[in-house]
């Protein structure tokens, strides 16, 4: 009989039991590409913590979720903190787009789930030694996610959950998680609110080390920002940071994120409604610039409140109002699964 493969080259893989692509169909293909053990549907938050614990202790090689942004970022702040716990080694995450929002598989090149082809493909390739890199991610409430922020995203996803949780209960329960509750929700609350809803006041503070403004050319503005100085006060609708260019569908919204390894892009905005409207696709394509109304700033640290508690969100799930939170690049970053980047030890010396 042949040896069983140690765990430090298995994958396993992580689902979101509720995410809109997650069907049987996909969970049955996930579970005879991995052969049932390595595979773990979740359909609570609370679940995570326990499946973290067993992935630290088997001592996978590779983890790969799959369900979005938020299940991602959930899975990596526990097996994190699990295999730290544990004094055992992390191991390298990915995911599979299996989500509504999946702004990492467009940093990844990770495949559409189509009839579980993609996911069969991409994990094909992982057993191949697909490669990975480095990335940082930003700590916050004791989390680790690529992006987060206040403003008009969050209040979108505050208003989608909403609105999805009503639709669920009724006729259209089963159109619920997808866009049509994105519609729904955006023309009969969102949109009127942004209107009538006073503009919150804030005020980011560099708690970091050296900081800059960035501009036009990807050029940095003025003078070094240091530790302690302000580096926003004013009304904002808008304020965001990430590690990664991109929110969900290859919207490029932080085109300063991969400028710098040891920096994260923060981005603050006071654009209105009809500018932005008349600007969206430089806007989504990351080449909007307009110093008079949007602020990018490459930081390490940084202490953000707005008055009144504003929506915010972490990995693109709301997690209700903040007034003052410390937003900082985390210390060790993760190793992330590329299917851009070569075999490991391809280009190697």
């Amino acid at each position: 009989m042949a040896e069983p493969e140690p765990f430090s080259r298995r994958i396993a893989v992580v689902v979101n039991g509720n995410a809109k692509s997650v069907t049987d169909e996909i969970i049955a293909t996930l579970g005879d590409i991995l052969e049932g053990g390595d595979l773990f549907v979740s359909r609570r938050v609370e679940e995570a913590r326990e499946l973290a614990r067993t992935i630290a202790t088997r001592g996978y090689g590779t983890v790969l979720t799959g369900g979005g942004d938020g299940t991602f970022t959930v899975m990596v702040t526990e097996v994190v903190r699990a295999c730290d716990e544990e004094g055992v080694p992390r191991p390298r995450f990915g995911l599979l787009k299996l989500g509504t929002g999946n702004s990492l598989a467009w940093v990844v090149g990770a495949s559409a789930a189509k009839n579980g082809r993609g996911l069969a493909a991409d994990i094909q390739r992982l057993r191949r030694d697909a490669g990975s890199r480095p990335m940082r991610l930003i700590e916050v409430m004791d989390t680790l996610t690529p992006f987060c922020g206040w403003g008009v995203d969050a209040q979108v996803l505050h208003d989608y959950q909403r609105t999805k949780a009503v639709l669920s209960r009724g006729p259209l329960a089963r159109f619920a998680p997808g866009a049509l509750s994105y519609v729904v929700s955006s023309i009969t609350q969102t949109l009127p609110s942004y209107l009538l809803r006073g503009v919150p006041f804030v005020r980011a503070r560099n708690t970091g080390g050296e900081a800059w403004r960035m501009g036009a050319g990807r050029k940095r503005v003025g003078a070094p920002i240091a530790t302690g100085e302000v580096l926003f006060e004013g009304k904002a609708r808008l304020i965001c940071c990430s590690t990664i260019p991109y929110y969900g569908f290859g919207f490029r919204m932080f085109p300063f994120a991969e400028d710098r390894p040891d920096k994260m892009h923060l981005r603050l905005s006071v654009i209105d409604a009809v500018t932005f409207a008349a600007n969206f696709p430089a806007i989504w394509r990351g080449e909007y610039e307009n110093l008079e109304n949007t602020f990018d700033f490459l930081v390490d640290r940084v202490e953000i409140e707005t008055d009144p508690p504003t929506p915010f969100q972490i990995g693109g799930d709301p997690v209700g109002a903040q007034a003052k939170l410390t937003l900082a690049l985390s210390k060790r970053p993760i190793e992330l699964v590329d299917h851009y980047a070569p075999p490991r030890g391809v280009g190697a010396s």
